[in-house]
């Protein structure tokens, strides 16, 4: 009997330390697709809360639900009720840390206004594409500004997420949609753009000082810039949206609003945890991101009933082959 057992608990120790390490340099990339999942939820909901709807008050009840989520995080760390070595624990930060986080929340709003009103005026099947070409342009910059270097899997994903922009230009022609001439279309990529931005400007944040970043903890990150795009936030709505609110779409109170802020939450979370880890790179993690996709695609075709499904789809394809290639690039 004590030989059975000796003999699990070898085959326990052999399975730990085979498989272990590389679950762990793996985490990061799991990390990531989860968070993917739940933005293609957020896509959804922001979707459900913009149509016909007032896009300042929902944007700013998106940013005053993301700070009651984490509310009690700031308080139990103020209070000395949550453990400075947990990984829930919210420091105070000094001053120049506090400006730093100020910078990402404006990159951030700046995103988020771009594509609500984006999303508010096109179809969610052109949208998320759009949003997924996104990574393209973190890869850019995190080549030039932290060196990283990629193999020709990952490559040949950022040709096939290349090809698939313009062939999402092809297919909204169908529906009268100009991408160099339509506004929204214009804010939408201007979004994708800010949003690349701010996905590099994170990785700095979160990259240890011995790397040359700020060595931020990601509950630091989270949780201050969710107080600031709140206080940046409040301001917009009362010097521009509130004087103008009775010649402005009129402003609807919707459950969906609640969800935008809770999938949000929980894939930025994931997001930031996932560029904490040892060895995440932010032009994969931006792009496994970017696999929302296939969620608010989804949801396009079955609830919102859109048009020339078809043809998207093959969009769709190319957008996830990129993602099957920088999966195959990581190991």
């Amino acid at each position: 009997m004590s030989c059975k057992y000796t003999n699990k608990v070898s085959s326990v120790g052999w399975f730990l330390l085979t498989f272990a390490p590389k679950f762990a340099t793996t985490m990061w990339l799991i990390f990531a697709f989860l968070s993917a999942c739940l933005l293609g939820l957020y896509d959804i909901s922001k979707k459900l809360s913009l149509t016909n709807n007032a896009v300042i008050p929902v944007l700013w009840a998106n940013t005053l639900f993301c700070f009651v989520l984490f509310l009690p995080f700031l308080t139990g760390s103020s209070m000395g009720w949550i453990d400075a070595d947990t990984l829930l624990y919210v420091p105070s930060g000094n001053f120049h840390l506090h400006l730093l986080v100020m910078f990402k929340a404006l990159i951030v709003l700046s995103s988020w206004a771009l594509g609500y009103f984006g999303i508010k005026h096109l179809p969610i099947t052109l949208t998320g594409p759009i949003h997924a070409t996104r990574p393209v342009m973190v890869l850019a910059g995190a080549v030039i500004v932290f060196n990283e270097h990629l193999n020709a899997w990952q490559w040949t994903g950022v040709i096939l997420a290349v090809i698939s922009f313009f062939m999402m230009s092809r297919s909204s022609q169908k529906e009268g949609i100009s991408f160099s001439h339509n506004k929204w279309v214009i804010c939408i990529i201007m979004a994708a753009a800010t949003g690349a931005a701010s996905a590099l400007y994170d990785k700095y944040l979160l990259l240890s000082t011995l790397e040359g970043g700020a060595g931020l903890p990601p509950m630091f990150v989270q949780t201050w810039s969710n107080l600031y795009q709140l206080l940046f936030m409040s301001l917009v709505l009362i010097l521009l949206w509130w004087p103008r609110r009775r010649k402005e779409t009129p402003f609807q109170w919707r459950w969906a609003i609640v969800f935008i802020a809770i999938f949000l939450s929980v894939a930025d979370g994931l997001y930031y945890y996932s560029l904490h880890s040892p060895g995440a790179m932010v032009s994969i993690v931006s792009m496994v991101r970017r696999g929302s996709v296939v969620v608010s695609f989804a949801a396009g075709a079955l609830f919102f009933k859109e048009q020339h499904i078809r043809s998207k789809a093959w969009d769709l394809l190319l957008v996830l082959a990129s993602m099957l290639c920088l999966w195959m690039g990581t190991h």
